[in-house]
């Protein structure tokens, strides 16, 4: 298994390593179930000076130290003290960069998702957006600061090319408090795969 390495996470340009995890493989494997889904959505939050980053202006609590520390682990919490949202922390320590992984496309223990999220069908609702893709991959806070080359969370190339011209850039979700920032185009999306989130 072709897990990407440190240095794949420790560069400095988080808007290259959020498009460049397009077509990576996330993979999760809790109590012997193994879960995978192709990263198919990405957010790229640019630290302090970032307006919708959790670190904007150095910003550092409890929840945000993870952020800190060197890219390579991944930084879980809680929205509106309901869905877990995954991010993969991103550059080198001291310096707050993430991707918020929005959506992937399941491939690999669907029946496991399926039962995770309560469903009957698969339909993209099963993965589609973060809260659900966490779910369905069952991540949770309690994986805060995990690194990426463990054995319960990691992301492997497994040699899906995305072009830069299958690509779409678009303003993130959900960061109307970010003002100007708001507009910035730090979505990153596979064009017209069906298992990107729709942006509210």
């Amino acid at each position: 298994m072709n897990k990407l390495p440190i240095n794949f996470y420790t560069r400095t340009n988080v808007l290259n390593i959020s498009k460049e995890l397009l077509g990576k493989v996330l993979y999760t494997r809790f109590n012997n179930e193994l879960t995978a889904g192709i990263i198919v959505e990405t957010e790229a939050y640019n630290g302090i000076v970032d307006k919708a980053s959790h670190a904007h202006g150095g910003r550092r609590t409890k929840r945000t130290e993870t952020m800190y520390q060197q890219g390579g682990i991944s930084y879980v919490y809680l929205c509106y003290g309901i869905h877990h949202l995954f991010n993969v922390v991103t550059n080198m320590e001291g310096v707050p960069h993430a991707v918020l992984i929005r959506a992937v496309e399941p491939i690999e223990g669907i029946d496991i998702m399926q039962r995770r999220r309560n469903k009957t069908t698969i339909d993209t609702t099963l993965t589609s957006g973060p809260g659900a893709l966490s779910q369905a991959l069952g991540i949770t806070t309690n994986m805060d600061g995990i690194s990426l080359q463990s054995s319960k969370i990691w992301i492997a190339d497994n040699s899906i090319t995305i072009s830069e011209n299958e690509i779409i850039a678009s303003p993130r979700v959900g960061v109307g408090y970010a003002k100007e920032d708001a507009l910035l185009p730090y979505r990153f999306r596979i064009k017209e795969n069906k298992w990107c989130s729709r942006a509210k």
